[in-house]
């Protein structure tokens, strides 16, 4: 309020002496004066105007730089120079911390790819240039796209489904395996996180192949000794009750030996990166029959089976594989639903999705085992499950078949009430069926 009350005081000051000239030597001399101070008043805002402007087009703000002014100007360039220091003071702040944040993440053994809402190139560390192939001096404002060619990343990148990461195979640097994740952040911006798994693949790699080869090792063995042993059982010299029920324990054993040995044996197959699916025309309904009629066989009428088609639509997928998948959901539910149960399997499209539903009214699974029911060899109960004859397999292999598939298993259950196991195939894999 005083500031303004002083240039006010100013313009009364000049009103006043303008009315005592009046006065005095007349009007004309009195309008004359004033004009005169007025003309040195707007040229004295021009000048400093001019300089203002002079200053605002260079590229140096420091404070020193700040023209010296008079009268209100100097009011005006003081807030001015506080102004810049201000802010000089906050840009080096933040100056220091972006570098900062630039030597942490430098020091990381992930690399980091920092995307506009563009999915343009705003910085990166020295590990995603290695990982990626790209050079920050150089890439800057490029499109990640235009640099990371491969297929499958240009499909992450625009399907926006960033929930789970991408493995990549770099072909610029032969050998080399990499994990891309992209954290959506900010205001439409995204962090690209790679990590290289070269090492962790060749672990599972090697894995792989040892299970697969010990695996078959195995089965020519078994096979023999299965043999020998349905034979002796079979052989009426064997007197001795001890010996007959031994011979039926070591045929049981071997029998399960064998059936984990070929649920190895798939699921080594599934996981092999160069098996490629075999695709063709699955007739789901006649599969579905087909399935019916081993149920039965399986459960020797201990339990209500029902099949129930609901479409003829056909999947793009393999036969043997999905034959697998569906087999091995159904025997669960044969082998975990008491006698007199009800087992239902049915086909239908529902909003233009395919869905394979096994419900029985088993004595289900709580709540906690269910996010781990497709690893492998995980059991709820290790003692029924020998009872029952599984290998701890078959919900592995039906989520290897559904990955393959592009496709999704859906679990859901109630404890001494039964589990229903959905199983979801994208519309693009439905073809469809005669009605």
């Amino acid at each position: 309020m005083s500031d303004i009350w002083r240039r006010s005081s100013n313009i009364l000051f000049l009103i006043f002496v303008t009315a005592l000239l009046w006065m005095i030597f007349g009007a004309v001399k009195a309008l004359i004066f004033f004009s005169v101070v007025m003309l040195w008043v707007v040229f004295h805002h021009i000048r400093h105007l001019v300089l203002l402007e002079r200053w605002l087009q260079l590229s140096d703000h420091s404070p020193a730089s700040i023209p010296a002014g008079s009268g209100a100007w100097d009011d005006v360039y003081a807030h001015l120079a506080r102004y810049v220091r201000g802010h000089s003071q906050s840009q080096e702040r933040l100056s220091i911390a972006l570098k900062r944040m630039q030597s942490v993440t430098s020091a990381m053994p992930d690399g980091i790819v920092i995307l506009d809402m563009s999915d343009r190139i705003e910085w990166c560390n020295t590990v995603a240039e290695k990982h990626l192939g790209i050079n920050l001096a150089l890439d800057v404002g490029q499109q990640i796209t235009y640099l990371v060619r491969q297929v499958p990343f240009v499909e992450y990148l625009a399907a926006r489904q960033y929930t789970n990461p991408l493995i990549l195979n770099q072909i610029r640097l032969y050998g080399l395996i990499v994990s891309l994740q992209l954290v959506p952040y900010g205001y439409n911006q995204k962090l690209l996180i790679s990590r290289d798994i070269t090492r962790f693949e060749k672990i599972e790699t090697m894995r792989r192949d040892f299970i697969a080869n010990v695996s078959h090792e195995l089965r020519t063995p078994l096979t023999v000794i299965s043999g020998f042993l349905e034979t002796l059982s079979a052989d009426d010299n064997v007197n001795s009750g001890f010996n007959k029920r031994a011979l039926v324990l070591m045929t049981e054993q071997t029998t399960r030996m064998q059936r984990l040995i070929e649920d190895l044996l798939i699921l080594s197959r599934l996981e092999n990166e160069q098996n490629k699916i075999s695709e063709k025309t699955v007739n789901v309904v006649s599969l579905a029959q087909d399935l019916l009629q081993d149920a039965e066989s399986l459960s020797t009428g201990r339990h209500q089976i029902k099949l129930t088609i609901a479409s003829q639509d056909q999947l793009l997928g393999s036969e043997e594989e999905l034959r697998s998948a569906f087999g091995n959901l159904i025997s669960n539910a044969i082998r975990y639903t008491p006698d007199g149960g009800e087992i239902n399997i049915s086909w239908e499209k529902h909003h233009d999705q395919g869905l394979f539903v096994v419900q029985d009214s088993g004595i289900g699974i709580e709540l906690e085992h269910i996010p781990r029911l497709t690893e492998r060899f995980y059991r709820i109960d290790s003692s029924r499950s020998r009872e029952t004859g599984g290998t701890g397999l078959g919900l592995a292999i039906v989520k290897h078949v559904l990955n393959r598939h592009e496709a999704r298993l859906e679990i859901t259950s109630q404890v001494g009430k039964g589990s229903r196991f959905n199983i979801w195939f994208p519309a693009k894999r439905l073809i469809p069926g005669n009605a």
